[in-house]
């Protein structure tokens, strides 16, 4: 077992076996939060695969090693402990909370779920049942149709262009065979960052994972190698009628990803435009101009190429010069440097919503081993906030030249007021 100990407030301790073990002790509430890691997201999925992670996350909880869906809920329920898995694009997630005392039980449970779970057919079903149920309610949603629509045309046969949860057609042939081999394939403790929070100590901490997992051996197969197709950028036009009161205008670009020079200087420039009350959409478009039921913009973290929208719900009749305003908005970026006043005041907000966002133990565990996952490191965490504060206004125009160009174009409405808009 190799330590590392670091500037941070994080004790970092690679085992034996690969699984990389992250530590905050923090004595403030006799609780500690848990979450495990595993790189196995839906960019690991074949395409015809897709929702393939997200159906294994929904089961994995359901039955395990000699416990089925009800003990695994009971055992959890009893001692007032929470436990939950997830899939996102990058990663799986398996998440649990518990008052300090249960913490050796519930990371034993969490263990025999991780590497021995049952996947019932009886389960598989009726998650299955209900991703295709979610999937169909997201259709009635003009904001998802919108996105979907955008992120299929913008990253064509990328993974980053399917939703998390696939579509009908792909989640209805998913098996539990599909299920067993997917588990088989990533999860493996080469490939797990285990995130803990709270009143423990590292050297405790990290005694209770080995003695959890020691055993847990690496199959001798290397890790498939992510080969993902190259996304080329041509910007295209996207329309939709649907019958619906308010018509959703949407403009992509595509960004970089999170380990780009550039991935700061979008991020501040996605909160100047985007993000709250004060923020320049919401000023312009709406208070002073009244075209927006709401606008915003978002420029996710990703590990590939993430994609740069803003978006505003508006009156049909207003669609038309709600996509004038805010290609004009978005255009500015790239012709006026924006003031020094503006730029600290986003340097603030985003500053400021970074240290909001990392209070509880859950939200702790969270990052430092969301970062671990995602190949920056714990030093991420300084690193971040490093980079956005030292964005300039030329390195804001820049960037803005660079990627905010020629905007993918997504409409969704009334086909009258979505066809008018782009006459």
């Amino acid at each position: 077992m190799t330590t590392l100990l670091q500037k941070s407030p994080i004790h970092r301790t690679v085992l034996n076996n690969g699984i990389v073990v992250l530590v905050a002790e923090n004595s403030a509430a006799d609780i500690i939060a848990a979450r495990i890691f595993v790189r196995a997201g839906s960019c690991n999925e074949n395409r015809e695969q897709a929702g393939l992670a997200h159906l294994l996350s929904a089961v994995m909880t359901k039955g395990c090693d000699g416990l089925s869906s009800l003990e695994i809920a009971e055992k959890v329920e009893s001692v007032g402990a929470s436990l939950s898995a997830d899939a996102g694009t990058d990663y799986f997630l398996l998440s649990f909370k518990t008052v300090t005392s249960d913490f050796g039980e519930i990371l034993t449970l969490a263990g025999q779920i991780l590497r021995s779970p049952t996947f019932p057919e009886t389960q598989v079903e009726l998650e299955r049942r209900l991703a295709l149920q979610d999937i169909r309610s997201q259709k009635e949603q003009p904001f998802n149709v919108a996105f979907e629509q955008m992120r299929q045309v913008m990253y064509q046969n990328h993974p980053y262009s399917m939703s998390v949860l696939g579509d009908e057609t792909t989640m209805s042939r998913l098996t539990r065979a599909d299920l067993v081999d997917y588990h088989q394939t990533y999860f493996r403790p080469d490939n797990v960052v285990i995130s803990i929070a709270g009143r423990v100590t590292p050297t405790d901490a990290a005694a209770l994972v080995e003695e959890v997992f020691a055993d847990w051996q690496a199959p001798a197969q290397a890790l498939p190698i992510l080969n993902l197709p190259e996304i080329k950028v041509e910007p295209q036009v996207r329309l939709k009628p649907v019958q619906t009161q308010q018509s959703i205008v949407m403009l992509g670009y595509l960004g970089t990803s999170v380990n780009s020079v550039d991935y700061a200087a979008l991020k501040l420039l996605c909160t100047y435009l985007g993000n709250g009350l004060s923020s320049r959409l919401f000023v312009e478009l709406r208070e002073k101009r009244g075209l927006a039921y709401e606008v915003s913009a978002f420029y996710s973290t990703r590990l590939f190429p993430a994609s740069f929208v803003v978006y505003m719900g508006t009156a049909p009749e207003n669609t038309s010069i709600a996509l004038e305003g805010l290609r004009t908005e978005v255009d500015l970026l790239c012709t006026t440097e924006v003031s020094d006043s503006a730029l600290q005041a986003a340097k603030n907000k985003i500053l400021g919503q970074y240290a909001l966002g990392k209070q509880t133990n859950g939200q702790i565990a969270q990052i430092y081993g969301w970062y671990e996952i995602l190949g920056l490191g714990i030093d991420f965490d300084t690193k971040f906030q490093e980079l956005i504060a030292a964005v300039s206004a030329k390195d804001a125009i820049a960037a803005a030249c660079k990627y905010l160009k020629e905007p993918y174009l997504s409409l969704v409405g009334q086909e009258e007021a979505i066809n008018g808009a782009i006459a």
